[in-house]
């Protein structure tokens, strides 16, 4: 009897010592050339961390035909509990007590090393679910809200010419509003971004885009000012996260080998927004009819009609992203296991389907998830008021995205991220100061060409004549006009000097960039007239009286050439398919940093001929191929800032780079402006000496084509 018992105690024992290896053999996981050998396609599962079914396997296997009733522990009848329960009531306590008083930095190391683990897993699982159907559906839905930000650069420059009109803005207005919209997204982007690594890429980019088309719509009703600037300002605060979540989001369905690629493809939808901009301004801005009115007070221009159908990308955007999934390894992250598979799932299987062979099985059953350390403070409805529970939710996120920003300026992280930083801001300042200096150099050639056609008229006399057409770019001087009358005429860019209206008639006068000076008035009427003070300097009123002034703004307008605008800007974006095409064949061939380096080299390189363009057709050809050259650094930017960083920090980081590029813009357009009919040699050399320090910076990164998405 004691045999028996002591061999059927020495059988047990031994069970337990196999099932204990073979789960030790099954959490080894070991790497090498860069391959996650937890993926075993002979069983088609993936093992990860430890299992209770194989645990229980074991254990029957090896104890097949001993019933563990028969076994008799000698204490038992005293009251003594068996050491074998001791152990395992010891076992199951372990990991809660250990995880209460390990330090942060052990949690730290081992959510590290799950990270690692998952990366090459999902690596495996993406290349399992293959690219096809789904990844080219999220890539023209994500392409769609890229549209929607290359959108909200270019509208404001398209509207102002006849917005200046409608509100009355002056120098200093129209340049404000030209900024107000980078202002909202250099602060949309950073905060976007760090929302988008706590709360979900998907929901966050339908919130952003939502806040978009919502101000946008608002801006092209409103008829003051302050409000419509408001609006540019909200709406660009939407957009603005658009840039750094749609990068995050599609690179997360994407395997290693078709990464880079296809990144650049998406970014071709940023030109497609220009295009698109451009298009739609020529087509309708010019046809004043296209609107209403409402009296006096409220008119809705054809410009206004432009600002509404330049929402509607982005609102397509926002309907389509309701049928696509959030992101897996977002959730994979957050600790969601059984989403991110179904979801991995439905990628596998629409691949499968559209390719034909719909009996493919989606052979993983376990994916590893990394250590969940922050905890996300919840209270319940009956706690507290709801100000006091969205407090605590607002507070708890607010921490968790400022922790994440400050994470990414740690040792780890530190030397990519200030190099990245200073590439952006220098790309971010030349590109942006030149696409706004150029319309500008342009515009003020052709003011030369202008003004070097000016008609003197001097020391002449009309008497008993009636003006009822236009006078253009003319100076008269030492003139006397006897008995004449202006009637329902325009004046553009006219000149008085030194001249005598003698019972004159003044009637329905419209006038631009027009002035008198030292000109004597006698016994003269002006009705219905916009001569306005501060266009007589220096001038004598004898017996004149004023009728009625015109209604309306006060100021003088530049007559702009709208078809020569909208055709700079359709040039201009049209220039970058080529490097676009470029750029996506050879992302993976020669690497990120390559292309960085290279494509800024060649852009400094450019901007040193804009000493050679002395006209408005040489500006207009530099412009081409400043765009053409520099969009394949842009590009690789995209690709590479994605790269470096790991999922729970990817769209933080991009987004704090992104804010950064806004910034830089917004200098960049300031500084530019302001040489403008000054001299050249300050923007080109600032532009080039810029873009020339960035891609040798931009050579000390890390190459990231052969990296696994962390």
């Amino acid at each position: 009897m004691d045999d028996r018992y002591r061999n059927n105690a020495n059988l047990y024992q031994g069970a337990k010592d196999i099932a204990r290896e073979m789960n030790q053999v099954s959490d080894d996981y070991r790497y090498q050339d860069s391959s996650y050998e937890g993926y075993a396609p002979s069983d088609g599962y993936y093992h990860g961390g430890n299992e209770p079914a194989q645990e229980e396997d074991a254990q029957s296997d090896a104890t097949e035909g001993h019933d563990e009733d028969d076994e008799v522990y000698e204490g038992e009848y005293q009251g003594i509990p068996h050491p074998d329960d001791i152990k395992g009531k010891q076992k199951k306590k372990a990991p809660g007590v250990a995880d209460d008083y390990r330090d942060h930095a052990d949690l730290m190391t081992q959510r590290m090393e799950d990270e690692e683990q998952l990366a090459h897993q999902y690596e495996n699982i993406i290349e399992e679910c293959g690219h096809g159907r789904f990844q080219w559906t999220l890539f023209f839905v994500l392409g769609l809200a890229l549209m929607a930000d290359g959108i909200e650069v270019f509208v404001v420059g398209f509207v102002l010419p006849s917005a200046e009109k409608d509100m009355c803005l002056s120098r200093s207005n129209k340049g404000m509003l030209g900024l107000i919209v980078y202002l909202g997204m250099m602060v949309g982007a950073v905060m976007w971004g760090g929302l988008a690594d706590k709360l979900g890429r998907r929901k966050c980019l339908i919130i952003s885009l939502a806040i978009n088309a919502a101000f946008v719509f608002l801006s092209s009703f409103t008829q003051g000012y302050g409000f419509f600037l408001f609006c540019r300002l909200i709406s660009g605060f939407g957009i603005g996260g658009s840039l750094p979540i749609v990068f995050a989001y599609f690179s997360e369905f994407l395997s290693r080998e078709k990464r880079g690629e296809h990144l650049s493809w998406l970014c071709m939808f940023w030109m497609v927004g220009g295009i698109y901009a451009s298009a739609m301004a020529w087509s309708i801005i010019p046809h004043y009819g296209w609107g209403f009115s409402m009296g006096t007070k409220y008119q809705f221009h054809s410009w206004r009609v432009f600002v509404l159908v330049c929402v509607l990308p982005c609102i397509a955007s926002l309907i389509a992203l309701k049928f696509m999934p959030e992101s897996p390894r977002f959730l994979l992250e957050t600790g969601k296991h059984d989403e991110a598979w179904m979801i991995l799932k439905q990628v596998h299987d629409t691949n499968m389907r559209a390719k034909g062979e719909p009996e493919r099985v989606f052979t993983v059953a376990h994916i590893k998830t990394p250590k969940q350390i922050d905890e996300f403070i919840e209270i319940q409805s009956s706690t507290g008021t709801w100000y006091q529970r969205w407090l605590v939710r607002f507070t708890t996120t607010f921490k968790q995205v400022w922790d994440n920003v400050l994470c990414c300026l740690t040792t780890q992280y530190r030397m990519n991220t200030l190099i990245l930083a200073v590439v952006w801001f220098t790309m971010a300042l030349s590109y942006y100061g030149l696409i706004v200096w150029f319309p500008d150099m342009i515009r003020y050639f052709q003011d030369e060409t202008y003004k070097s056609k000016v008609k003197p008229f001097t020391k002449d006399k009309i008497s008993n004549a009636t003006f009822n057409f236009t006078l253009e770019n003319q100076i008269h001087r030492n003139m006397e006009y006897i008995n004449d009358k202006f009637i329902n005429i325009k004046l553009k860019h006219m000149l008085f000097e030194d001249v005598l209206f003698d019972n004159c008639f003044f009637i329905d006068v419209t006038s631009t960039e027009t002035y008198f000076k030292n000109c004597t008035f006698e016994y003269t009427i002006f009705n219905n007239t916009d001569l306005y003070k501060h266009k007589f300097i220096d001038c004598k009123f004898l017996n004149c009286s004023e009728l009625q002034e015109k209604e309306g703004c006060h100021l003088d307008f530049e007559e702009d050439n709208d078809f020569l605008i909208y055709l700079v800007s359709f040039l201009g974006s049209l220039s970058v398919l080529p490097g676009n095409i470029v750029s996506a064949l050879l992302m993976d061939k020669i690497g990120r940093i390559r292309m960085i380096g290279g494509s800024m080299l060649i852009s400094a390189v450019c901007c040193f001929f804009l000493f050679f363009g002395d006209s408005d057709s040489a500006m207009i050809g530099w412009q081409c191929l400043f765009c053409g050259a520099s969009i394949a650094a842009w590009n690789a930017l995209d690709v590479i800032t994605v790269e470096l960083y790991p999922t729970d920090k990817r769209a933080t980081a991009f987004g704090i780079l992104n804010g950064l590029c806004k910034f830089g813009a917004i200098l960049g357009n300031s500084i530019f402006a302001s040489f403008v009919g000054i001299t050249k040699v300050v923007p080109i050399l600032l532009a080039s000496s810029a873009l020339m320090g960035g891609g040798l910076l931009a050579l000390r990164l890390p190459e990231t084509r052969d990296q696994v998405l962390m």
